[in-house]
């Protein structure tokens, strides 16, 4: 489950502002900000959640699961 704090930390890491996660999730502005600024898990619709999740993994994005030691986010090695 994606929370709205992996979601900032990612565009922290790719250094992209809301507006271009929108741009690459086709999901709009208005909803990503709204998402953002809800603490906890996104609350939307699936496919709002696989878009913006599937963007960021485009980019280069990994996430972790909670696994005893929270959830995160981390910037993949590109390949050599």
């Amino acid at each position: 489950m994606l929370t709205s704090e992996q979601v900032r930390a990612a565009r922290a890491m790719l250094r992209w502002e809301q507006r271009q996660l929108a741009e690459a999730s086709e999901v709009s502005l208005p909803s990503i900000k709204r998402l953002e600024s809800l603490p906890g898990p996104l609350a939307a619709q699936a496919r709002t959640v696989t878009a913006i999740q599937r963007a960021f993994e485009a980019a280069g994005i990994e996430f972790i699961p909670e696994n005893g030691g929270g959830a995160g986010v981390r910037l993949m090695k590109k390949a050599e």
